[in-house]
């Protein structure tokens, strides 16, 4: 008995001794800032900005079949369909692509191209008219929009953790479709979170068709009044100090944001600033074939369009074919040609975003909100450890030891999981408590029973600790699916208060049966066979 009790007692120090460590880390600088290091507060206690953003997935899809409207065409030209015209007609149905005046000797090669392997995303039907139909399947449509709210996360996670920020919150919001919750701790300028948020709407490089032109209705004339369904009207200064004009560009991008392998700002011959970018392999070719072709001693000299934010940011001649690198220069600062490099770096967005609710937490509120919890949390311990040592005397002793080993399990856990303590993350803690005391007055409830039964000190103790393990049990496992779901459907403090309050009545069992046992066991040891049980 003395030996088992020696080993228990000593796993019990060595548990409290490791957990310890968790919450003060290596001590430097300080015990209370060896805490905070340790322990990260949220947004809600150390202040910062709170952003819901909504990602616009359509125009994913709008891309997309933008990029199969180009690839179409190729590929029809390849099988030797001549005179084909491929296009999206109807703008309130951007996942449909027509191919019309397809050759009567040719609808054979055309229909093994519509239904090859590389367009079987599509459901291909034949129009009122004749023609044939591509139409996005709902299946493929609903991957490609959940794929697109995932780059989305995983783009702006990048881009915040290369600003610095700790301990960020960067995950779908559970209130809406397509939103993404993002809160920054510490962060006190949004403006400039905003701006790199919002920047990452894509960056993508254009033919020039027709323009610039003074006003839309000169575009509209300059064009017969239709403006193909290929193109598009986009405005912009063209060149840096130039006022807005209105450029006719084609639809279909030669290089867009995901192209672009990386990017870093630096000057121009004339000490502006800019960012030079280099291409990945498969863009850099495609790009080298429409430059090499619209070269200015070509037969078809063009130009082209930079567009940042569906604005022309830069219109150039093309004067050499460019396959791998080349420069974006423009009206930039410095700030911009950085911030602008550190998109491009870290991949664009697959569609744009919009915020649908910005927040700031004032630090003041967030150390009124800790000095408050910590107010709570203390009087809520003092409370509950004065009503044990009152109602269950010596035992209440062993009580308030296991709550006070509970709380330093609790608080090592997130210092070594670097999890964050949010508001109501502190709520789990005072619930934890409350739940500690719960398993305790079960045992000794039980231990009482027993002793009235006439059951000696010793047997009394086996029976009410083994008679109410199973309440414990059941009342903790219930407890612990509830907080699993508010993890699983939750989203950012709601997620912290189901841990803390997981992982502390995981604690609560460890404190709770064997350390309270080991107390007992120790106390009967050193009495009389026979004495009684202050409990």
């Amino acid at each position: 008995m003395g030996k088992n009790l020696a080993g228990k007692s000593a796993f019990i120090v060595a548990v409290l001794v490791i957990f310890c460590f968790g919450i003060v880390g290596i001590p430097h600088g300080g015990l209370t800032q060896s805490i905070k290091d340790r322990i990260h507060l949220g947004l809600d206690l150390k202040g910062g900005t709170h952003l819901v953003l909504e990602v616009h997935v359509a125009e994913a899809i709008a891309s997309a079949t933008d990029r199969d409207v180009a690839r179409l065409e190729g590929d029809l030209q390849k099988a030797g369909v001549v005179g084909a015209t491929v296009g999206k007609t109807d703008p309130s149905r951007p996942q449909t692509i027509i191919v019309s005046g397809i050759p009567a000797a040719k609808l054979s090669d055309a229909r093994s191209v519509l239904q090859g392997n590389d367009y079987s995303t599509y459901d291909v039907t034949t129009t009122p008219d004749g023609n044939s139909a591509l139409t996005m399947k709902v299946g493929a449509a609903r991957d490609l929009e959940t794929r697109t709210l995932d780059t989305s996360i995983e783009t702006i996670r990048e881009r915040i953790d290369k600003l610095g920020v700790a301990e960020p919150v960067i995950q779908k919001y559970g209130l809406g479709e397509n939103q993404i919750l993002v809160e920054l701790p510490g962060v006190s300028d949004p403006g400039r979170v905003e701006e790199i948020i919002q920047s990452t709407a894509k960056l993508s490089i254009h033919a020039v068709t027709g323009g610039p032109y003074e006003t839309d209705q000169a575009a509209l004339q300059a064009n017969g009044g239709v403006i193909p369904p290929d193109s598009m009207l986009v405005h912009g200064s063209g060149s840096a100090g130039a006022p807005d004009q209105i450029w006719l560009l084609k639809r279909v991008s030669e290089v867009e944001g995901t192209d672009f392998r990386d990017a870093q700002p630096g000057q121009d011959q004339n000490g502006r600033p800019n960012i030079r970018f280099n291409l990945t392999t498969e863009a850099g070719d495609r790009f080298y074939k429409y430059t090499e072709a619209h070269t200015a001693s070509s037969a078809t000299p063009g130009s082209m369009a930079i567009l940042l934010d569906n604005k022309v940011r830069e219109v150039a001649g093309i004067q050499s074919a460019i396959r791998d690198s080349g420069e974006i220069t423009g009206a930039f600062t410095q700030q911009q040609a950085n911030d602008l490099s550190l998109m491009l770096r870290t991949g664009a967005l697959p569609a744009s975003i919009s915020y649908l609710e910005t927040r700031t937490v004032g630090p003041s509120l967030g150390a009124a909100s800790i000095h408050q919890g910590v107010v709570a949390a203390i009087a809520g311990m003092l409370a509950v450890m004065i009503f044990m040592l009152i109602y269950y005397k010596g035992a209440g002793i062993n009580a308030d030891l296991a709550l006070m080993l509970n709380l330093v399990i609790l608080l090592g856990f997130m210092g070594f999981t670097g999890s964050t303590l949010t508001l109501p993350g502190i709520a789990g803690v005072i619930l934890t408590i409350g739940m500690g005391v719960d398993s305790n007055v079960l045992i000794f409830e039980r231990i009482r029973e027993e002793l009235r039964a006439g059951k000696t000190a010793a047997a009394a103790v086996q029976q009410g600790f083994a008679h109410a393990w199973v309440t414990i049990i059941d009342t903790h496992v219930t407890t612990i699916v509830s907080a699993m779901i508010l993890f699983l459907f939750g989203s950012g403090p709601v997620r912290g208060f189901a841990v803390t309050l997981a992982f502390g009545l995981f604690a609560n069992l460890f404190t709770a049966v064997l350390v309270s046992r080991v107390i007992f066991d120790a106390i009967l040891q050193k009495k009389e066979r026979g004495a009684a049980l202050s409990i």
